[in-house]
């Protein structure tokens, strides 16, 4: 079984659309693909239970049938950070809980594509953070950087973090989630000089969230 672990220099840069895409890139190679987003702020009711719009994305993205819940183990409705979302909803937020629900989808996909929520440091309780979910499932690491003003600090500083917990840094994605950021190429090729790792993809701005009408314009890790 082969899988990334999809990171952020922020929340809002594109995490979801960069599964999709890579998701996508892998059912080309792979006849067996599945998307996990373990832990997921925000959410909805619906007559089957809480439901997230980027796990829901993911989920229906799979070309393996499993259950909501294997997708997205923790879901909650309030649209804050995690360990505070928890907090409120009275639940613990358990790596080996994620770890077993992985396991299992896992052991029915050749490939899986795992989305973090928020950053590569977003707190999940008092000791752990979304770090500690790439390490426990042993995954090489991809992030995301939103083109914008601000990214080359963000993206460098994260790039540093995921080096300092000694995970595997697969590469990166450069999403351009501005229409006509000033210098993009320029930015672009700043991190490339700085980043001892591939640029795997630039995915070009968009007005509709419908990735089907891309090409596909990632290299798989």
């Amino acid at each position: 079984m082969k899988g990334v672990f999809v990171t952020g220099t922020d929340t809002g840069v594109g995490k979801t659309r960069v599964a999709l895409e890579l998701m996508a890139a892998a059912s080309t190679r792979f006849a067996r693909v599945v998307g996990f987003k373990p832990i997921a702020s925000g959410a909805r009711q619906t007559a089957q239970g809480l439901r997230n719009d980027d796990a829901l994305a993911l989920w229906s993205a799979s070309t393996v049938e499993v259950d909501y819940a294997e997708v997205n183990p923790y879901v909650f409705e309030a649209a804050i950070a995690p360990h505070l979302a928890a907090a409120r909803a009275g639940v613990s937020i358990e790596l080996t809980h994620i770890a077993d629900v992985y396991d299992t989808i896992a052991r029915r996909a050749d490939y899986v594509v795992v989305e973090g929520a928020g950053g590569w440091l977003v707190p999940l309780s008092a000791s752990t953070d979304m770090a500690d979910v790439a390490a426990t499932l042993h995954l090489p690491v991809v992030l995301v950087v939103a083109m914008r003003l601000g990214c080359l600090n963000h993206a460098l500083l994260s790039v540093e973090a995921i080096a300092q917990r000694r995970q595997r840094f697969a590469g990166w994605i450069a999403n351009c989630i501005e229409p006509d950021m000033p210098l993009l190429q320029h930015n672009i090729d700043t991190l490339k000089a700085r980043i001892d790792a591939p640029l795997l993809g630039v995915l070009p701005h968009t007005a509709s969230a419908d990735n089907a009408e891309l090409p596909r314009a990632l290299t798989l890790p």
